[in-house]
């Protein structure tokens, strides 16, 4: 890409990249170690895990033979290719490793690009002395950057399981971050909103996990074709710890290479602030009345993706219970961890259970970014125009907050319904224990509202949060983490449903904790100076 840069003005290009790539390596200084945190650990935890669910050779063997005539649970983690406790913590969160890795990726090369183009900033910087595509090479640099450390930490981590096999899996991670890193580099120069280009890359990861399920669901061992499309099937075909196929590599290197061609290209042909892809216009006069419906439009789109995956992600989870359930049945130890994140309960209902909690701890995600738009609309500038009109800041806030609190209860209500259609049984009780994990989103929703209220500088601190509750999550019941470690999370003091008794109590206090936190964000931002 470098190269491509020089041919095309020479090391003026580049001239500021340097500074360019610090500022935006302090700027997520935060974000970034959060995200590889969490995926590291997901990864370095999971061979401690495996041994004790499967502590002999037999007890593997056994597991490999099941998911071979396992097409539903071949779908969700891929194919397995060896025995071993590293091929099984390749196989069990290599897919979902990368799929976080290509998250942060994209988040960071279009909060660089886009983002500080859309926002004017990216003008002022332009004003200095600072090449055409520093900006462009900083954003990439910085993804390289966060992706590297994450493919050091899984290399040093694994490499007690096989030198060979940790250094597979920890480049092929990277790879899959830098191929969707250059993904999002293409489509910031195509769409000048940095929403929408966010959007477009997270449709693109979202299009490359389906197809590879679809093709892993129709073959055991990775050979389809419509998992040869899709990157993350070229991490899986990769076969950490299985007889590493190194020239898979190539593959993810090729795609990098080309796709940071085509942005540079890009780049280099349109005017600052500009894109290839025509800006739709607003809407005539009279449409967008209230702060509620400019909210509404700002965030439709958004909640309407969010909708449909996870309906989507219902239908196949509730698809695969029956299947899930077949593959711990015999293992008492699987069967222990599975129940302590679904209860005490029937085996099947303890899945569901799990399930279910996990795609509450994602709307999690959901609720953070819906409230956090208001952070983005102030600091660039856009909440002012409007706050000029006859509109207060508790109904400019209202309107997205209505969107955040309101989309979560949404998504999730959609998700029972995919549960019910792929499970084909439970409606009701499956319903419930998607609305149930409800208060625990809306106690991390009020946290990002009392920061941006509050502590606007810090509103992105919110990730953080979001983020340490997913690890918390994911990561420990599987390794047995004191309760009190647990409890931390909101989800940790939700009934376990279904299957389990229905407490109110929890329900009652996380509902009034999240009311109260948002009451005084809104406090706070009534009383503060506007971000300029």
């Amino acid at each position: 890409m470098t190269a491509y840069a020089v041919r095309h003005g020479g090391s003026r290009q580049l001239a500021g990249t340097g500074t360019l790539l610090r500022f935006a390596l302090r700027r997520d200084r935060l974000m970034i170690p959060v995200w590889i945190a969490v995926n590291a650990l997901m990864v370095l935890s999971m061979p401690g895990t495996l041994e004790g669910l499967y502590g002999t050779p037999a007890e593997r063997a056994g597991l490999v033979r099941q998911m071979e005539t396992n097409s539903s649970l071949r779908a969700m983690v891929g194919p397995v290719f060896g025995d071993s406790l590293g091929a099984l913590t390749a196989w069990r969160v290599g897919i979902y490793a990368g799929a976080l890795a290509a998250v942060l990726s994209l988040l960071v090369v279009v909060r660089h690009t886009r983002d500080e183009e859309e926002s004017g900033r990216q003008e002022l910087v332009a004003s200095g002395t600072v090449g055409r595509r520093a900006s462009l090479t900083a954003a990439l640099l910085a993804a390289a950057v966060a992706n590297a450390v994450l493919a050091l930490l899984v290399t040093a981590g694994l490499a007690g399981q096989g030198g060979a096999g940790a250094l597979a899996l920890g480049l092929g991670i990277a790879g899959v971050g830098m191929v969707f890193a250059t993904a999002a580099a293409i489509v910031a120069q195509l769409t000048e909103s940095a929403r929408l280009a966010r959007g477009l890359t997270a449709a693109v990861l979202g299009t490359a996990f389906v197809l590879r399920a679809a093709g892993d669901s129709a073959t055991d061992d990775g050979s389809s074709v419509l998992t040869w499309v899709s990157p993350l099937g070229w991490l899986e075909n990769l076969r950490p710890y299985a007889g590493e196929r190194w020239w898979v590599l190539a593959l993810l290197a090729g795609a990098v290479v080309l796709q940071g061609a085509v942005a540079y290209a890009l780049a280099g042909r349109r005017d600052l602030g500009m894109s290839f892809l025509p800006t739709r216009p607003g809407p005539a006069s009279g449409r967008l009345g209230t702060a509620s419906a400019l909210a509404w439009r700002l965030q439709r789109g958004g909640l309407l993706g969010w909708s449909i995956g996870f309906l989507l992600a219902g239908v196949v989870y509730g698809g695969m219970t029956e299947g899930a359930a077949d593959l711990v049945g015999d293992n008492d130890n699987a069967r222990r961890i599975v129940e302590r994140m679904g209860g005490q309960s029937g085996l099947t209902d303890a899945f569901l259970a799990s399930m279910i909690g996990m795609l509450g701890l994602v709307a999690a995600l959901w609720i953070v970014a819906s409230v956090l738009r208001l952070h983005g609309e102030e600091t660039s500038g856009r909440a002012e125009p409007v706050l000029a009109n006859a509109v207060g800041r508790l109904r400019w806030a209202a309107g997205h907050l209505v969107i955040a609190f309101g989309g979560a209860a949404l998504i999730m209500l959609l998700a029972g319904l995919g549960f019910a259609v792929g499970y084909g049984r439970q409606t009701g009780p499956v319903l419930a224990a998607c609305l149930v994990q409800l208060p625990a989103v809306w106690v991390v929703g009020g946290v990002a509202v009392l920061l941006h209220g509050v502590l606007p500088r810090a509103a992105v601190a919110a990730w953080g949060v979001a983020g340490a509750v997913l690890l918390i999550g994911w990561v420990g019941p599987a390794l047995d983490v004191p309760r009190a470690v647990l409890d931390v999370s909101p989800f940790g003091h939700l009934p376990k449903l279904p299957g389990g008794s229905m407490e109110w109590g929890p329900v009652a206090v996380l509902t009034g904790v999240a009311v109260v936190l948002v009451a005084g964000g809104l406090a706070g931002l009534r009383r503060r100076d506007m971000s300029t």
